[in-house]
């Protein structure tokens, strides 16, 4: 997610990228809201993270701030298991596996790019083009 300002008022350019980590066995993958988003500061967010997988799996947020490498945000283990850091949420669902990521008011601040992963590996090149909007 990444947030500039345009105009006189604040924007929030959110980039979600996909990541299907490395080593994923026996069909096991993870399906992430892709493209670009566009929230006012302030505004709820909502990144949608499904999973398909065999066992009982172990769910990541990472996050990455521009130039910097991928952080663990948060994660999940058990069923209904919340995990919550800097204000983010997340809700393990194992029957609709799904493992969606919230916040209640995003802040420029949280400019950066999330990943949802299943296990604990997150290898991958992603770049970020951020271009200028109108009036900038």
């Amino acid at each position: 997610i990444f947030f500039r300002k345009t105009y006189s008022k604040d924007i929030l350019l959110l980039l979600i990228s996909f990541l299907f980590p490395p080593g994923q066995t026996d069909g096991d993958s993870v399906n992430q809201t892709e493209g670009q988003v566009t929230l006012s500061e302030e505004a709820f967010l909502t990144i949608n993270c499904t999973y398909s997988a065999t066992g009982s799996p172990t769910l990541f947020w990472y996050v990455q701030y521009l130039g910097e490498g991928p952080q663990l945000l948060l994660k999940a283990l058990r069923d209904k298991e919340k995990g919550s850091s800097k204000g983010f949420e997340a809700t393990l669902d194992k029957t609709s596996r799904s493992f969606h990521l919230k916040k209640g008011s995003v802040q420029l601040s949280d400019s950066a790019v999330y990943y949802c992963a299943l296990r604990d590996t997150v290898i991958g090149t992603h770049k970020l083009r951020v271009e200028r909007g109108p009036g900038c």
